[in-house]
């Protein structure tokens, strides 16, 4: 299921990560790797707040629908 679909204050393991080439370069950079552990923290009208790797990151629907987890 796509990231956006994931409940608030729960960990869930990243399967794939979809999207153009450039746009999984982007996501990789930022932590968002196959096998990751990422929690969401907060959502709001699908934009999500996660943290991953000891960082807190915001990122948009369109981005979060595009991370397997």
């Amino acid at each position: 299921m796509p990231l956006t679909m994931v409940n608030q204050e729960e960990t869930q393991v990243i399967r794939k990560v979809g999207g153009k080439e450039e746009t999984r370069k982007f996501l990789e950079g930022m932590g968002f790797v196959a096998g990751g552990e990422v929690t969401v923290l907060s959502k709001a009208m699908g934009n999500v707040i996660v943290s991953i790797k000891g960082s807190r990151i915001a990122i948009g629907k369109d981005m979060a629908n595009k991370i397997i987890v």
